[in-house]
């Protein structure tokens, strides 16, 4: 009744303006829904903006439950190990590592499709910062633990030792398997030979492995590595089995310039 008395166009500017403020009001609460439930434990200005991009909106909980275990320092910045442990969240269907303060802050992700949420592996810090992993369960939460590692810098921007010495070519794609502890151990660790250029380094172009999988000789999937960048240079990764193979696994791979990983893993 009171909008009678109103101009038409004065109508239509006031609904604009509240189907605006109803959108914005709904924009704000989608925003509320996926950030991260609880305090980032190193309250990092990258954060929000790395959730945003890896994450994508989808529920995000910080979790003890997610151990990521590292070097308070890193003394060789192009190799600083790190272990991770999602065991205890029970059925885990993909990990991701990120790094904060990394020119890529994209390291990996991991599929555990018939091993445990379990990795240990070596990657390239830039700088100080926080190192995340992120495990999607099958409540379809990402849940993050995290920790911090100290270093110099400098290990996304220098070149490797097989680079440097022009070797690397001599042993490309070649792979070694073994499989550790007694009895029917299920301790596995790869090691594929692969320089890992992150394309920081001048005259040097991105070159490093993308993609690998280990399977059976049926062709059932044990696992899959979605690799990046700051993997160092001839990168090593161990993973739990939950029970001995019985035959023969297949590792299979490619990098981003097409060349093939084929290898036997034989318990």
């Amino acid at each position: 009744m009171v909008a009678a008395n109103f101009p038409g166009a004065l109508v239509i500017r006031l609904s604009e303006i509240l189907c605006r403020a109803a959108f914005l009001s709904l924009v704000a609460t989608a925003r509320v829904a996926g950030a991260a439930e609880g305090k980032d434990p190193y309250d990092s200005g990258q954060w929000s903006g790395m959730e945003e991009e890896f994450l994508r909106g989808q529920k995000v909980a910080f979790d003890e439950r997610v151990k990521v275990t590292g070097p308070r320092f890193a003394e060789d910045a192009m190799n600083v190990p790190i272990s991770l442990d999602a065991s205890a969240l029970g059925d885990v269907r993909r990990v991701m590592v990120l790094v904060d303060r990394n020119p890529i802050r994209k390291v990996l992700e991991f599929f555990p499709l018939r091993t445990r949420p379990t990795l240990a592996f070596r990657f390239k810090l830039q700088q100080s910062s926080p190192v995340r992993v992120a495990a999607l369960g099958a409540d379809g939460v990402w849940r993050v633990g995290s920790t911090w590692v100290e270093a110099t810098g400098g290990g996304c921007t220098a070149p490797g030792a097989t680079r440097a010495s022009g070797t690397w070519h001599q042993t490309l794609g070649q792979s070694q398997a073994r499989f550790f502890g007694q009895g029917d151990a299920t301790r596995l660790r790869l090691r594929v030979m692969h320089p890992m250029d992150t394309g920081l380094v001048a005259g040097i172009p991105a070159f490093y492995l993308e993609e690998l999988a280990l399977r059976d000789e049926a062709g059932t999937e044990y696992l899959k590595l979605q690799t990046f960048e700051p993997v160092s240079e001839n990168p090593v990764f161990s993973f739990d089995l939950p029970a001995k193979p019985v035959g023969k696994l297949v590792l299979s791979g490619r990098d981003n310039n097409g060349n093939r990983v084929d290898a036997g893993v034989s318990p």
